[in-house]
């Protein structure tokens, strides 16, 4: 299994998107921050991803941005087609 964590913001478009696949496939294994209630959660973002954008989701460690990206990664990987 994957260690996962998706660093988002609510009102952030992008973020809609890939919170709308997680959510409608039910894959609660994914760690939520959200990085405008969590300072701390921002400041780990920016610390190991380099930037403060969003939609992020660390795979084991390691960033990936890109809503369409990550949505393909989410399919591809945790989605039972």
């Amino acid at each position: 299994m994957f260690d996962l964590t998706l660093y988002y913001f609510p009102t952030c478009p992008y973020c809609k998107k890939v919170l709308q696949v997680i959510e409608n496939n039910d894959l609660d294994e994914i760690e939520l921050k959200n990085i405008n209630q969590d300072q701390e959660a921002e400041a780990e973002l920016i610390e190991v991803g380099g930037k403060r954008q969003v939609p992020c989701l660390f795979i084991d460690g390691e960033p990936l941005y890109e809503s369409d990206e990550i949505v393909a990664w989410l399919k591809s990987n945790l989605v039972d087609n």
